[in-house]
């Protein structure tokens, strides 16, 4: 599945009303770190059954980052059934990722 940009106009429909985890990942253009996350969050998208992933530009949807207490990006969010259920801030490996997903 590819991934989605969430905005606050779409957050209701694609994160919280989501049958599937929702992984949010928080970032800018800007962002370093997050350069070097987004090829990760992406494979992850494309290899992941069962889940949803969306990008968060900071920027762009600055209510969404408060909304979460985002104080440094990259932070990685896992959504299930509507409600936060795990956060990492920082470049992780994949392998976290993964296992964020598997709650």
């Amino acid at each position: 599945m590819s991934v989605i940009q969430i905005t606050k106009d779409n957050f209701d429909s694609e994160v919280i009303q989501a049958k599937e985890p929702v992984l949010l990942d928080f970032w800018a253009d800007w962002c370093g770190p997050c350069r070097m996350l987004s090829p990760v969050v992406d494979q992850v998208a494309e290899e992941t059954a069962g889940v949803k992933v969306g990008k968060v530009n900071v920027d762009e949807e600055p209510e969404l980052a408060r909304q979460f207490g985002v104080m440094s990006i990259p932070t990685l969010v896992v959504m299930k059934d509507g409600k936060a259920v795990d956060t990492k801030v920082g470049v992780q490996p994949k392998a976290t990722i993964l296992a964020m997903l598997s709650l």
